[in-house]
């Protein structure tokens, strides 16, 4: 059993021979990306829209939980899938590569800093490369958030946009950190999407705000994960992809920004548990 979780999270062949390519791998153009942030900034303006002209306000929302619930549903599992595919795949690529770089580095240190030269291709770069298209199903969730409480936050659009567009980043250039940021991103999605469908069909809720704390959870490590990524990149001789994590960093700060101010909004206007709904 274990022999076959391990060949089909890390090592079969369409996980192994796996290359980033423009040309052969779905979504890898700039074009691609920029069409469909557009796409979905400008689908879930128009949908708010029309729902603040044309529906009235405290009308009941649409009866969308069975799907709701399907979709936390699908989106736990796959996060759960990625997180374990991305570990069993660094685990491998550390055993055979390290002798490459073990001078240099500790595998801790390989999981922040690539080495320069580091191309996309490979079992870590596979998982990475299916979390970037999980990001479109991710999507999804913004319309039920619209259809459910007729609301649409700058954070919620912004934070949805960020990760898209940072997961291609991670690919196009082969940029150092992607690894514990997928774990930490899947781990942390794959517990929430968990809680929200146990709620979603009728179970009782926690009794402190799960959804939110995740969030922050998340947040903090990202904060920490780029300071060390920073001072490998100084002390370590420079890691790949540090142009892409520079701006990957600044995105990061501006929805860590975001959040704050949405998180501190929301308290003042709404209980907890209606923050937790827009998240």
């Amino acid at each position: 059993m274990t022999a076959a979780v391990t060949y089909y999270l890390s090592q079969h062949p369409s996980i192994v021979t796996f290359r980033w390519s423009h040309t052969q791998s779905w979504g890898s153009t700039w074009s691609f990306l920029v069409i469909s942030i557009a796409v979905y900034l400008a689908l879930s303006s128009l949908l708010h829209l029309i729902l603040s002209l044309f529906v009235k306000r405290g009308s009941r929302p649409a009866p969308l939980t069975p799907v709701q619930a399907l979709h936390s549903l699908i989106m736990s599992i796959i996060s759960a899938v990625i997180f374990a595919g991305i570990l069993f795949s660094a685990a491998a690529e550390i055993n055979e590569t390290r002798w490459f770089w073990r001078r240099s580095k500790t595998p801790f240190q390989w999981l922040l800093c690539f080495p320069l030269g580091t191309r996309p291709s490979g079992r870590v770069f596979f998982w990475s490369y299916i979390f970037y298209l999980s990001r479109f199903l991710h999507m999804l969730r913004t319309f039920f958030v619209i259809f459910q409480n007729r609301k649409l936050t700058v954070f919620h659009l912004f934070n949805n946009s960020v990760l898209t567009i940072m997961s291609f980043l991670w690919l196009e250039f082969s940029q150092s950190f992607q690894v514990l940021a997928i774990l930490f991103t899947t781990l942390v999605h794959s517990a929430a999407y968990g809680y929200r469908f146990w709620t979603e069909i009728g179970l009782p809720r926690a009794c402190f705000p799960f959804v939110l704390n995740c969030q922050i959870v998340l947040l903090s490590c990202n904060v920490v994960c780029h300071v060390g990524v920073l001072m490998l990149h100084v002390m370590k001789g420079g890691c790949n992809g540090i142009g892409a994590w520079v701006l990957n960093s600044v995105l990061n700060g501006i929805s860590l920004l975001l959040f704050l101010k949405f998180h501190v909004q929301s308290r003042k206007q709404a209980p907890v548990k209606e923050i937790v709904k827009v998240l």
